[in-house]
């Protein structure tokens, strides 16, 4: 752009500007040639109404140009706040507001952004389908404003979707498949969340209050995730009261209807497999009751691994060899004086140990951080095994071997006959109630 007119600009002196054209009438024309700008872009980041007036007049077409950072005058403008030059800018086309720049984002997104809740109102009333406009990661102007804490612009926003009956906007998604009442839950938002429920009168209408994301939670189940302050409490209690529920207690009321209890009139149904209903599963199980069953399951492992570790009684703090009967330090005491009742203690001990991490497996197949979860029980597994080892005194060190080493494929095997036993016995039961029912 050329200098003189950049200074022009700048300053918004529009004297100045005509000055120019009368030496240049094509300057406006040829700064578009030599730069990314133009005057329209700085005339209205400056804020400067009289020049942004006079430049479209000359040129509206400005009005439609980028930058080289795929911005337009009017999201510069909405973006700062420029309120007076916004409504200029809509004057040449209220489409403007629905122009992409950087991630898809409107001059509405980013006004709804910076908290721009004037540029806002201006943009929803010159084109009101633009609420509607997403970004590249699916975030509406709500959505935005939602992340950002733009109070004010929130209300404005809530406030006209309401008034223009379009309810609809609530319940879009973002690329996590979050709704508004998913943000504004997990940023403990208790003033958006009451303007966002406060007018839900029909329960079939409006706003979906159990909604589910992509990782299949409700917005109830995000706030038991992160349960930690006093005010949460009220919030439950707002969302309660809304008839917001986690998948837990939505896969329970779901027994009561007449389709989900038609499985109670088959025995062969409940009784299909036992193993499944017991596995954890994303959108039945809620996260609260998930962490603890995590924080059992280590209990119970933690357990039984003291215990094979520290047998009772002890470890030998020295090394002995007398003529009769030699112990080695860190050997077990009652290992070296009482071998059958050692022998006893180890191997149920360890069939308790071994049967946790078989029904922890089992338990935790769709767990998060799965492989992470199985790193961690093999190496607990060898621990175990290395330890109970060391502190086996000579005379039960090999049964304390094969007891480690044969208990986990007698165990695998057992269930295995287990799971044949039971699926013959359901062929069987299965074979007798179709003749019944022919």
């Amino acid at each position: 752009m050329d200098r003189k007119l950049f200074e022009a600009t700048q300053a918004g002196n529009v004297q100045s500007l005509h000055q120019l054209l009368g030496e240049n009438p094509l300057i406006l024309h040829t700064s578009a040639l030599t730069s990314a700008g133009n005057p329209l872009h700085v005339a209205s980041a400056y804020g400067h109404i009289d020049f942004v007036k006079e430049i479209i007049n000359l040129r509206p077409d400005m009005a439609q140009e980028v930058n080289k950072d795929g911005f337009s005058p009017l999201h510069m403008a909405s973006s700062i706040g420029h309120t007076e030059v916004v409504r200029e800018l809509l004057k040449v086309d209220r489409k403007l507001c629905q122009l992409q720049g950087p991630e898809a984002k409107t001059p509405l997104h980013c006004a709804a952004i910076k908290g721009r809740s004037h540029a806002v109102a201006e943009m929803l009333s010159a084109c009101p389908e633009c609420v509607e406009d997403v970004t590249i990661q699916h975030d509406t102007a709500l959505h935005l404003a939602i992340k950002n804490s733009q109070y004010g612009v929130i209300a404005i926003i809530v406030d006209w979707i309401r008034e223009m009956k379009k309810e609809h906007i609530f319940n879009m998604r973002d690329e996590q498949g979050n709704t508004v009442l998913h943000l504004a839950t997990l940023k403990k938002q208790r003033q958006v969340i009451e303007l966002l429920l406060g007018h839900q009168a029909n329960a079939s209408q409006g706003l979906e209050v159990n909604a589910i994301n992509h990782s299949g939670l409700t917005a109830f189940d995000l706030l038991l995730i992160f349960l930690s302050e006093a005010g949460d409490r009220e919030i439950e209690e707002i969302l309660r009261s809304a008839g917001a529920t986690g998948m837990r207690d939505d896969n329970q009321t779901s027994t009561d209807n007449p389709a989900a209890s038609s499985a109670e009139t088959n025995p062969l149904r409940t009784k299909n497999d036992v193993t499944e209903y017991f596995k954890f599963k994303k959108g039945r199980d809620s996260p609260g009751e998930t962490r603890s069953s995590l924080l059992v399951v280590a209990a119970l492992v933690a357990t039984t691994f003291q215990f094979g570790v520290n047998p009772p009684g002890g470890a030998w703090q020295d090394n002995s060899i007398p003529t009769s009967k030699t112990h080695i330090a860190g050997e077990s005491i009652w290992g070296s004086t009482n071998t059958i009742a050692f022998r006893l203690y180890m191997f149920f001990n360890s069939l308790g140990f071994k049967l946790s991490l078989q029904m922890i497996n089992i338990l935790t197949t769709k767990f998060p951080l799965q492989f992470e979860l199985q790193l961690c029980f093999l190496a607990m597994n060898f621990t175990y095994d290395t330890a109970v080892i060391s502190i086996a005194p000579d005379g039960v060190k090999l049964f304390v071997i094969l007891t480690i080493s044969i208990l986990p494929v007698a165990i695998g095997l057992a269930a295995y006959g287990f799971r044949l036993q039971r699926k013959r016995r359901r062929s069987e039961r299965t074979a007798t109630v179709e003749p019944q029912n022919q």
